[in-house]
């Protein structure tokens, strides 16, 4: 029902799926070889800017470091890339939660380089409807065919927005994010909890609009202000630690990308063109999700870290409480 293509594929989109496809392929066999190659997994979202920005702008290349990025179809495949050895880490925008089950399965797994923190001021999440449609708020949609993006932390927390807005056992359709505007377009679902850029896609096509954004912060961590680490750009400890200065001279890279795009919002968005579904001559309207690297951490943020992540052991999603601090990459 829902084979279809995303709508506003650019031919670098084209370009670079396919170099990755392919990289991937090479890979699935073996892990990784023992060379300087770095790995980096992503979903094509806006808060995954950094290394975006960070691949075009050749922050990694000035470091003298090989650095690709390997797009996947959900954080749940870039987690469990991680756990086969294929990929070095992930990229801002893989789910946290995504990673905190692979650190479970793997333990040991990886060190969180930076998260990206989002809320009604910092939009990533949103639920979105059909431009014409009558809903009004989110309550309104009991009895209606929702879908979220792929993988357990999106349907998870789809299902909490959705109950906390007095829908009794909601259900969801996992949906890829790239598909979210054309079903909702087409009528095969009637809203869905979606991440930046799907909001002003549709938005500037006049296929859908935004019912609610900061959905995460309100109804799950109870404080529309408080910051979501909804996603976050990681390493593998088997990187960290079998080549610590390679690794060290990524994560500096990779902080100056989130210090340049913190420092130039308007040109930083520019590189969303190609890795997600938005066309350059649109990003501009995009809002941004805000950065955290690992030594900027407040103990504050720890604490709505934790919390989202107790909502998954609270939940039985995750069989152990995971300590967000002893996640987190010391230097």
């Amino acid at each position: 029902m829902f084979a279809m293509k995303p709508l506003f594929p650019s031919r670098r989109t084209v370009l670079k799926a396919g170099a990755a496809s392919a990289a991937l392929i090479g890979l699935q066999r073996k892990a990784l070889a023992a060379d300087d190659k770095i790995l980096i997994g992503y979903w094509p979202i806006a808060s995954g800017l950094p290394l975006y920005a960070g691949l075009e702008r050749g922050f990694f290349k000035d470091a003298g470091l090989q650095v690709e990025g390997a797009k996947f179809a959900s954080a749940q495949q870039v987690a469990e890339a991680m756990i086969a050895g294929r990929i070095h880490g992930s990229a801002n925008g893989t789910a946290s939660a995504a990673l905190a089950l692979a650190e479970i399965t793997s333990p040991n797994l990886f060190k969180i380089i930076c998260s990206n923190p989002s809320n009604r001021t910092l939009i990533l999440d949103e639920f979105v409807v059909p431009k014409d449609s009558a809903v009004k708020s989110i309550a309104d949609l009991a009895g209606k065919k929702i879908a979220s993006g792929p993988g357990i932390q999106n349907v998870t927390l789809a299902k909490i927005i959705l109950e906390k807005n007095g829908i009794a056992n909601p259900q969801v359709i996992e949906l890829p994010i790239g598909q979210h505007v054309p079903a909702l377009a087409a009528g095969q679902i009637d809203a869905a909890y979606t991440l930046e850029p799907t909001g002003t896609t549709g938005r500037l096509k006049g296929l859908t609009r935004v019912l609610e954004p900061g959905v995460i912060s309100k109804y799950v961590l109870g404080d529309h202000d408080a910051p979501w680490f909804g996603g976050s750009a990681s390493l593998t400890t088997s990187l960290l630690k079998d080549k610590p200065e390679l690794a060290k001279r990524y994560i500096a890279a990779y902080a100056k990308a989130v210090d340049w795009v913190r420092k130039n919002p308007d040109a930083a968005r520019k590189h969303m063109d190609g890795f997600t579904a938005i066309e350059e001559a649109l990003v501009k309207e995009v809002p941004l999700a805000g950065f955290t690297l690992y030594n900027e951490f407040k103990a504050s943020d720890i604490e709505y870290f934790q919390k989202f992540f107790d909502v998954f052991t609270d939940r039985k999603i995750f069989n152990k409480r995971l300590d967000v601090k002893s996640l987190i990459y010391t230097g």
